[in-house]
């Protein structure tokens, strides 16, 4: 029977594929994904062929979970699939089983009418010029001839939990702790998850609902983290934890119910893992605080500013052989002890364990921590194409100028007063801004510096309210 498929062109992303379901996103696009995705697999050399597949608690996603299966056996896969859960423990599988690809059914932290697929071919993410070339291929009807495969269940949950556990350190200190886990994916696997651990837990929403009827799934946004907040705060805890729709990213909030965000946790994890690792490479994305930057270097660490986007990172990390890496987003990966992957239950298991080895509170090393004026992260509409030009118009006026610019992610500009960045999203036609000053007459001179580069381009200031953040 031949084949050939056409995408939604909106679908195919640098890091997924992700679309609004049942308007550019259907079960014939995931058969076509499994179809053209285990031809790809099926011709990386010889032997057995095996492809691990999850799936988030989206309504739509058991039935793209099964049309992706149906594609995958065409192309002759033996499929191994280990149901509902979060994106890392479809990683962990993979890497455990030394599967040939992965591929996880998600929306990830998008509203409950989108869904999407995240790919792993081998041990490496699956991403940018290759979601390109399997739309192509897909398209030409370039996949091996129709062979069938099998597919069974595995249930590695209890095995996936143990293994999470098995890197507690946090001593004797019991503590309190309130999660979130925003209905997401996470659900069962972390009502075992704090069974297993010392002291109090308390974990909200936890039942999976791809509707997500408490809050929208994003911990990067301060609003949807207002219930975790409270709680924290009524229940006199230790920690609060929150997770997005597939816990591969995670928020926090201290005692005192103050967030910390994704940079400030780098730092409490970066400071950790140096007392093993010292002199380690400790990578963070562009978007981060110059803050974690200097904490990192002044706790003996070799600090690196990389691109954002976790397959980026992620080749980022095995490239340089860090042991820690993390962005804004919350996306937290280790490989020191742990496999490399963005998990945000490791990263959490790993953060409890240091807060239970203070001496203090969390809140104590929070308040600590150098002080800077911030914005949040911006994003502004700007057409798909025109986001690239704007940031070249940018970066040749400001180079011509003589400004001290770093361009490995767009261009983050420093001044005296601090820094700004601009750079154009890898996911969506926007462009993303931010800026941090040492008080707050400097960044509103960085944000000045910054809307005049924008007005020279045509654009206009963005939001500075952030109210047009998250991720």
């Amino acid at each position: 029977m031949s084949f050939s498929h056409d995408f939604d062109p909106t679908t195919l992303r640098e890091y997924d594929i992700r679309g609004v379901v049942g308007q550019t996103l259907h079960e014939r696009d995931a058969f076509a994904i499994g179809r053209t995705f285990g031809s790809i697999v099926a011709r990386e050399g010889d032997g057995r062929k095996t492809v691990a597949v999850g799936y988030d608690g989206r309504l739509s996603s058991p039935s793209l979970e099964a049309a992706l299966v149906e594609g995958l056996k065409a192309s002759g896969m033996e499929v191994v699939r280990i149901g509902r859960g979060p994106t890392p423990m479809l990683y962990y599988a993979a890497t455990t089983m030394q599967t040939n690809g992965a591929v996880m059914v998600t929306g990830s932290h998008n509203p409950p009418d989108y869904n999407g697929f995240k790919m792993m071919l081998g041990r490496k993410p699956f991403f940018g010029p290759a979601i390109k070339a399997l739309g192509e291929a897909a398209g030409r009807g370039d996949v091996v001839p129709e062979t069938p495969g099998t597919d069974r269940h595995v249930d590695v949950a209890a095995e996936y939990v143990a293994r999470l556990l098995a890197d507690w350190d946090g001593g004797d200190r019991t503590l309190k702790v309130v999660w979130d886990n925003g209905n997401g994916a996470a659900g069962e696997v972390l009502q075992k998850l704090v069974a297993g651990l010392p002291g109090e837990h308390i974990v909200l929403n936890a039942e999976i609902d791809g509707r997500f009827p408490a809050h929208h799934p994003d911990p990067t946004v301060p609003k949807n983290l207002e219930q975790l907040i409270e709680r924290v705060r009524a229940e006199d805890a230790d920690i609060g934890v929150a997770f997005d729709g597939d816990a591969d990213r995670i928020g926090c909030v201290d005692d005192a119910g103050e967030i910390l965000f994704g940079d400030q946790l780098m730092v409490l994890l970066g400071r950790d893992v140096l007392k093993s690792r010292p002199g380690a490479t400790i990578i963070a994305d562009v978007k981060a605080s110059q803050v974690l930057f200097d904490e990192i270097a002044r706790a003996g660490g070799t600090p690196l500013m990389w691109k954002t986007g976790h397959s980026l990172i992620k080749a980022k990390m095995a490239e340089s052989g860090s042991p820690l890496a993390g962005e804004m987003s919350g996306h937290v990966f280790f490989a020191d002890k742990w496999y490399g992957f963005d998990d945000a239950l490791y990263a959490a298991v790993r953060l409890l364990g240091i807060v239970a080895r203070m001496d203090g509170k969390l809140s104590e090393v929070h308040r600590a921590l150098p002080h800077v004026v911030n914005t949040p992260e911006l994003r502004f509409a700007c057409d798909d194409q025109r986001k690239f030009t704007v940031i070249e118009e940018v970066a040749g006026r400001l180079k011509k100028a003589g400004a001290k610019v770093a361009d490995v992610d767009g261009v983050r500009v420093l001044t005296d007063d601090g820094w700004w960045l601009l750079r154009a999203s890898n996911t969506q036609p926007v462009l993303v801004a931010r800026a941090e000053a040492k008080e707050a007459a400097g960044l509103e001179r960085l944000k000045a510096a910054l809307v005049e580069q924008l007005q020279a381009s045509g654009l206009e200031a963005p939001d500075f309210s952030g109210a047009q953040s998250g991720h």
